[in-house]
C-alpha cells in the first residue's frame, strides 16, 4: 500500500516519525513552502526528516492547486495523510486518493468541528477536548470517525501542552490504524449531525484582553493563546504589550476597575514575580509580557516597573 503525508504544523512530527519507523510506504510528503509556513503558528520543518529517511519532500503553497495535484498523481497514493494543515480538501484532491484521505482534528468530533478546536476549548474553560482520527470529506470536520482518544485540559495547561498531547495521540491513533489498512480494512463511523455551529477561523487582531471578564476568564484566554500562537495583547501607557504568562489570582479587586494595575507580586522566586491586574471579578498576576519594540518583561524587570494604579486598555 502506497502513502503520502500532507503536512507543515509540528503537530504531526511525531506521527510521521512513528509511521516512517513501522515500516509504512510513504512515497513522498507535501509541506507549506517555507515563506508561507513561516507565517504560520507551530510550524515545522519536515526537510530533515525526509533528508533522513530518503523520502521526496515537495513544496506546495496550496493543496488544492495545480503543484499539489500534479504531485498527488505522481504519487498515486493509496492513503494520504493530512496531520497538521490549515486548508480545506477539496474534491479534486480528495478524489486522488484511492482509498481516501486521513485528517486529525483536535476535538471529540462531533464537538467542536471548525478551526482552532484547542485554543477555543480553552478561551471556553472546558476541561476536556480530544483527538479525532477521520476519513476527510467535502464538508469540514464531517467524514466518517475512524478512532478517538479523549484529552484532559488541566488549569495549568497551555495552548502548547495540549497541542503536545493532541500530536503525541495522532501517532498512538496512527499506528493502532496502520495493520487495519495494510490488512485491506477501511474502518469508519458516521458521525452524528448535532446542530453545533463550526468553529470559526481566529485571527492575531482576536487576541485583544477583555479586563471585564472575570478573572478565570482572563487567564483561560492567555494561555490559550499563548507561544506558538501569536499571543493575547492589551495596551498600558500607549504601547502596546503581548501577554505570554499569567497566573490566577483570588478576589483581591478591593474596588479597582477591570485593567487596573494592583501592584507588583514579589517572590524570591524569579518566575513567580509579576503585576496583579484587576478583571471584571478576580485578578491575574502577569508573569511575562512583551513590549511592541519587541523587549520582554518576567521576573523582577516586571515587578520593578512603576505600573501600580496604571490603567490597562479597556472598553
Amino acid at each position: 500500500m502506497r502513502f503520502a503525508w500532507v503536512g507543515f504544523h509540528g503537530e504531526g512530527v511525531p506521527a510521521l516519525e512513528a509511521l516512517l519507523d513501522a515500516g509504512a510506504n510513504i512515497a513522498g510528503v507535501l509541506t507549506l513552502r517555507p515563506d508561507l509556513a513561516a507565517k504560520k503558528s507551530g510550524g515545522a520543518d519536515y526537510f530533515p526528516i525526509c533528508a533522513r529517511r530518503g523520502v521526496p519532500l515537495h513544496y506546495i503553497d496550496n493543496i488544492n492547486g495545480p503543484e499539489a495535484l500534479r504531485v498527488l498523481t505522481l504519487l498515486r497514493p493509496d492513503v494520504v495523510f493530512v496531520i497538521g494543515w490549515h486548508q480545506i480538501v477539496r474534491p479534486d484532491a480528495l478524489k486522488l486518493a484511492a482509498v481516501g484521505m486521513i485528517g486529525a482534528h483536535a476535538s471529540m468530533l462531533p464537538k467542536n468541528r471548525g478551526s482552532a478546536p484547542v485554543n477555543w476549548a480553552i478561551i471556553r474553560g472546558e476541561r476536556e477536548t480530544g483527538n479525532s482520527l477521520i476519513w476527510l470529506a467535502p464538508e469540514v470536520d464531517a467524514g466518517d470517525l475512524i478512532d478517538q482518544t479523549p484529552i484532559p485540559i488541566a488549569p495549568t495547561d497551555t495552548c502548547a501542552t495540549v497541542y503536545q498531547h493532541v500530536a503525541d495521540t495522532t501517532r498512538e491513533m496512527l499506528l493502532r490504524l496502520l495493520p487495519r489498512l495494510l490488512a485491506g480494512e477501511r474502518p469508519g463511523t458516521p458521525q452524528q449531525e448535532t446542530g453545533e455551529p463550526v468553529l470559526h477561523r481566529r485571527r492575531p487582531a482576536d487576541g485583544l484582553v477583555n479586563w471585564s471578564g472575570s478573572g478565570e476568564q482572563v487567564y483561560d484566554f492567555i494561555r490559550a493563546l499563548t507561544r506558538p500562537y501569536p499571543g493575547a495583547f492589551s495596551a498600558l501607557d500607549g504601547h502596546v504589550w503581548k501577554i505570554w504568562q499569567a497566573a490566577l489570582s483570588p478576589d483581591t479587586r478591593n474596588g479597582h476597575t477591570p485593567g487596573q494595575v494592583i501592584g507588583p507580586v514579589l517572590s524570591p522566586q524569579n518566575d513567580a514575580n509579576g503585576q496583579l491586574v484587576a478583571c471584571g471579578s478576580g485578578s491575574v498576576v502577569l508573569l511575562e509580557v512583551e513590549a511592541d519594540d519587541g523587549t520582554v518583561l518576567s521576573g523582577t524587570a516586571l515587578s520593578s516597573q512603576p505600573w501600580a494604579g496604571k490603567q490597562w486598555a479597556h472598553d
